[in-house]
């Protein structure tokens, strides 16, 4: 008895019955059951029926094995997609900050099943924190880098590692007992120069596969390149914004600064002081040992009286021998305290001349406060500057408050 040919619908049952048992999505197997049955009727008037069945089931297993094809097209075109918008992302800001963050948000998004993405920046070999994101959101870091531990041996190596078991392998025979999971450290590197490591943690043991690996690693190329740039600018803003004999803030810097702080005190109602500083006797300095130990005086004794300051005060080299220090929430009589410490610091200071003898210098100053004597960066400079020119003539080595609001400034 001869076996009767296929109907063009057995031949899409046998394709959907196939397709439901494959890992297509219900979109994929429905675009292909579409493909099929334009196959079919287009076949439909073919002469020789057994030829159209053999055909046909050729094609529907072709179809069939192609589906996984097709899903891997489509989840590269998504990598694909996605690196080109963090590439974007990433070159649009200098800011080293908004780069990290905007890295580690990509990588919690690319591996399923991530519990925590951290940066570290690799400097001078030693680490230091650069950004988190866990999946409940947190952006601080769970531990610091151990000595022995992985991101350490990334760093150093310079080489991809995956540990597949937290609790079983030897980098983490001395981490905390809860520690689980599997973990990748990939190194961002420039050219050879690691500059940096990311590590992606899991709450589930085992590999991680081929792609998510090489996606990890288009990333960290990318955030290697963007780091290496966002943290050139910085330093380059840095040395902008520094005098390069002392290293102290510069005066573009003090006007940046002014401006912040006459923002902050208008919204907060505090006021701040700004204290404008002379040396005394520096001129004798230059004439008798030159500019060069000029500049070795100015270094040394600068960087002495910044020491001790608060953490939220602010100095800065105004130009040659003259400092301004700014002070945020502070009054007159507040003010005037931290000028009296400054003088007596200076008294315990000395600078060993070329010829053996001890270069002592005295310092005068006058003192400013935000609101009462000016209510911008340039007019508190101003009332500063002039009591300071009252105790330079008047009372040399002593500091002096401003008088009255200063007049506006053309």
């Amino acid at each position: 008895m001869t076996e009767e040919p296929f109907s063009p619908l057995q031949i899409l049952e046998e394709a959907r019955r196939s397709l439901a048992q494959s890992s297509a999505s219900l979109a994929d197997q429905e675009e292909l059951l579409k493909l099929l049955d334009l196959l079919i009727l287009a076949t439909r008037n073919y002469a020789e029926p057994e030829k159209m069945v053999d055909e046909s089931r050729l094609l529907t297993s072709s179809l069939v094995s192609s589906q996984a094809l097709l899903m891997l097209l489509k989840q590269q075109m998504a990598e694909l997609d996605a690196l080109r918008k963090l590439s974007l992302s990433l070159t649009s800001s200098l800011d080293l900050q908004s780069v990290l963050a905007a890295v580690v948000s990509e990588a919690m998004h690319l591996v399923r099943n991530t519990r925590a993405v951290h940066i570290f920046l690799y400097k001078e070999g030693m680490l230091e924190f650069g950004a988190a994101l866990d999946y409940d959101g947190r952006t601080t870091a769970i531990s610091t880098p151990r000595e022995n531990g992985l991101t350490y041996a990334v760093a150093r190596s310079g080489e991809l590692m995956i540990v597949e078991d937290i609790q079983t392998h030897p980098l983490y025979k001395d981490a905390p007992s809860d520690w689980e999971g599997s973990i990748i450290g990939i190194p961002l590197k420039m050219g050879d120069r690691v500059v940096g490591v990311m590590n992606l943690s899991r709450s589930n043991t085992g590999g991680f596969s081929a792609s998510e690996t090489r996606l990890l690693g288009l990333l960290a190329d990318q955030a290697a390149v963007a780091v290496s740039n966002a943290s050139l600018h910085q330093k380059v803003s840095a040395q902008a914004l520094s005098d390069t004999v002392t290293g102290l803030p510069n005066r573009r810097a003090l006007d940046e600064r002014l401006e912040s702080e006459v923002k902050s005190a208008r919204r907060t109602g505090f006021p701040f002081a700004v204290v404008m500083m002379d040396l005394d006797g520096f001129k004798d300095v230059n004439d008798t040992y030159g500019h060069s130990v000029g500049d070795d005086v100015l270094r040394v004794l600068f960087n002495y009286l910044a020491q001790g300051l608060r953490t939220s005060d602010f100095l800065a080299r105004y130009g040659g021998d003259e400092l301004t220090l700014v002070m945020n929430q502070t009054d007159m009589s507040r003010a005037l305290v931290v000028c009296d410490k400054i003088l007596e610091k200076l008294t315990k200071f000395h600078f060993p001349a070329p010829d053996g003898n001890r270069i002592r210098i005295g310092l005068s100053g006058g003192v400013a406060i935000y609101p009462v004597h000016g209510i911008t960066g340039p007019e508190l400079l101003r009332a500063a500057d002039a009591a300071l020119y009252r105790a330079k003539r008047r009372d040399r080595g002593k500091f002096l408050p401003a008088t009255g609001p200063t007049a506006p400034l053309q």
